[in-house]
């Protein structure tokens, strides 16, 4: 019997890491409520809310909650894809509001609880010693910005929703058959940060408060506001996954704690 307990263990911590997800382990069951109902609230979040959910979670415990909270960060492509897939989630916050309407369309979400929470700025970073004031206008000369080889780090364009908003943006702009070549495109906002930071390469699209809390990073443009779609984050509990302690830690996200927290951040609250 203890062989097969043990086998079965495995099987399911391998399901949990494709998701993204680390295993509760066999000798630290998941808290159960009075109900024998698990406790533990699991959010999927587009990786630009780390810093900002991270420290909601610790606001949410210092109040006393008793349900522990765990994260999966990624971009919300990634996130949507692994939902469908049946990872296992309450809550998910997407970074753009396709990737809310594909699990809404895909009956992973619950529409009634759908609330656009946030939004946030697109911009041009720069590795710091480099760094210099850019305007960004219709028609500008991109080779001149770049040099000969330059590139420009972002989310990948078709998917990922900081690329998305990239793409729209130069496209809007008349630019993208001339910024197309030149793109890096990433699986997330942070890993296109991320070669900024270590100065892979010259200039990256991501998003203000990403930008806010890098490292050897500067902003030196921000996009025009008509230049692409809001970014906004639409926040939904997951289908058959709204469990009372999903539905407190959902309202908390919501609440005036947490928006002086987007705040200092520098999201935009709506």
């Amino acid at each position: 019997m203890s062989s097969f307990i043990l086998r079965r263990g495995l099987i399911v911590g391998l399901l949990l890491a494709t998701a993204g997800l680390a295993p509760v382990r066999a000798e630290e069951p998941a808290k159960a409520s009075a109900t024998g109902a698990e406790t533990t609230v699991t959010v999927f979040a587009a990786a630009s809310l780390t810093n900002a959910f991270e420290d909601i979670a610790k606001a949410y415990a210092a109040k006393g909650e008793k349900a522990p909270v765990k994260f999966s960060f990624a971009a919300s492509s990634a996130l949507a894809k692994q939902l469908e897939a049946g990872a296992p989630a309450n809550i998910f916050a997407s970074a753009d509001l396709k990737w809310m309407d594909y699990t809404d369309g895909k009956g992973l979400t619950l529409p009634a609880t759908r609330a656009t929470v946030l939004g946030n700025a697109l911009v041009l970073v720069a590795p710091a010693d480099k760094a210099k004031p850019v305007t960004i206008t219709k028609g500008m000369d991109i080779d001149a910005l770049l040099g000969a080889n330059g590139r420009i780090a972002t989310g990948l364009v078709d998917s990922v929703p900081v690329g998305v908003y990239a793409k729209t943006a130069f496209t809007n702009l008349g630019l993208w058959d001339k910024v197309a070549p030149r793109i890096v495109g990433s699986e997330s906002v942070r890993a296109a940060l991320a070669l900024v930071e270590r100065g892979e390469v010259p200039y990256g699209v991501v998003y203000a408060t990403d930008a806010a809390v890098a490292k050897n990073v500067k902003v030196v443009a921000i996009f025009p506001a008509d230049s692409h779609p809001p970014v906004e984050y639409p926040f939904a509990l997951v289908k058959g996954q709204d469990t009372p302690a999903a539905k407190s830690f959902f309202a908390f996200l919501q609440g005036p704690e947490a928006k002086e927290i987007y705040k200092k951040y520098g999201f935009t609250v709506k």
